[in-house]
């Protein structure tokens, strides 16, 4: 999937992916950590990769079925070092709005693995049971 660069086409990417996990009968608890990663994982594509341009997209790709869930995302922006992100935990940061994003993509997911240049993140979440 290809979307603009807005909040609004994530929301249906989301939905998309929803309407998917249930019919695949994953559980709530996994729906709850598919919806959270993507959700961070697009928001930040659009907000820190693309910067909210309206002429750079979102590529959205999505592998799924009963056992796992693989969703990658990739942004045409010029990318980070998600290990240089300072630790939301530590005092100095817990007021600032941003830089949760990366920590609960792998909090929830049982994988999260950047591309070398950082504009692509590749996410798994395995079925339980």
């Amino acid at each position: 999937m290809v979307i603009p660069s807005n909040l609004k086409a994530a929301r249906e990417v989301e939905e998309h992916v929803l309407t998917e996990v249930a019919r695949l009968g994953y559980d709530e608890a996994s729906a709850f950590a598919i919806k959270l990663a993507l959700e961070e994982g697009i928001n930040n594509a659009i907000r820190h990769g693309n910067r909210y341009d309206a002429g750079k997209v979102v590529e959205v790709d999505l592998d799924m079925d009963e056992r796992r869930v693989i969703i990658t995302i990739t942004d045409q922006g010029t990318g980070f070092n998600p290990n240089a992100l300072p630790d939301p935990t530590r005092d100095e940061n817990l007021e600032k709005p941003n830089g949760r994003g990366v920590m609960l993509m792998r909090a929830y997911m049982d994988e999260v693995v950047f591309n070398a240049r950082g504009n692509q993140v590749s996410m798994k979440k395995k079925r339980l049971g």
